[in-house]
């Protein structure tokens, strides 16, 4: 796992609402739109992140990106029959908040998965609890929280399953920038 400049992150995605940051966010989704449409796909925004904003390692995590572009795509409202398919210049700055905490949330999955095979293990929960802790959640029966975080009982926990449960439980990484709580 490399380590991540959360500084670098921080000072690419323009996810305050100043007049710089809008200013940047709307240059910004001009060069990831290269056919000028105002609709943003999963892969634009995925080439948009390696060649725009030049995040490497964010570029490389794509289970973040997906749930970023899942949430964000859904979060206005429907302007067109193509709404729900795309992220829309008004959806454009959650998602880039989205990917932002997704990407710190993909950050303490892979701390928790230590085979790296993408899917954690009760015995691996087990392991990181002074991790969780540390993180911001106390677990005094770990079994019981990991059946609850299995959503589909499949006897591992997934990212999906992970980012949602972390998003309940406020979970923040020690290690990271504090990144502001930027109004979504």
């Amino acid at each position: 796992m490399n380590k991540v400049d959360w500084d670098v992150i921080r000072k690419k995605l323009p996810v305050k609402r100043t007049g710089v940051d809008v200013e940047r966010r709307k240059k910004m989704f001009t060069e990831f739109d290269p056919n000028g449409n105002g609709y943003l796909s999963l892969a634009e925004l995925d080439k948009g992140i390696r060649d725009v904003l030049q995040l490497e390692n964010v570029f490389h995590c794509k289970p973040a990106i997906m749930r970023a572009y899942q949430a964000a795509k859904a979060k206005g409202p429907q302007r067109s029959k193509y709404s729900d398919d795309y992220v829309e210049r008004n959806e454009f700055r959650i998602f880039l908040v989205y990917l932002r905490q997704y990407f710190e949330y993909w950050q303490m999955f892979e701390r928790i998965d230590t085979n790296h095979d993408r899917k954690v293990t009760l015995s691996e929960f087990k392991l990181a609890l002074p991790k969780l802790e540390k993180w911001g959640v106390k677990i005094s029966d770990a079994e019981k929280t990991f059946k609850e975080i299995d959503s589909n009982g499949g006897g591992v926990i997934l990212f999906d399953e992970f980012s949602h449960w972390a998003i309940q439980k406020s979970l923040d990484l020690e290690d990271d920038d504090d990144f502001e709580d930027v109004e979504k």
